[in-house]
């Protein structure tokens, strides 16, 4: 139970992942677009940075930290399972 549980949030945090390069792009693409006058969706990007981009970007940080923490703790406290 507890193996699919952490599995689980693994595909959770590498779509996470994949979601933010993918908002990185569209930044980037869009960014370019205000340089040049093209409407390439800056505003509704800005518009999203707030109530989605920012709970991506934290989900990706706290995973990152906690996956971390938790192969210290497999590795100091229960070596002989961290082979």
């Amino acid at each position: 139970m507890v193996q699919r549980l952490l599995q689980g949030l693994d595909r959770l945090l590498v779509f996470n992942v994949f979601f933010v390069i993918a908002a990185l792009g569209w930044f980037a693409i869009a960014l370019l677009g205000r340089r040049f006058d093209w409407p390439l969706g800056f505003d509704l990007w800005m518009a999203l940075w707030q109530p989605l981009f920012q709970p991506a970007l934290g989900l990706l940080m706290a995973g990152a930290i906690l996956s971390g923490v938790g192969s210290w703790v497999r590795r100091r406290f229960f070596p002989e399972q961290s082979s």
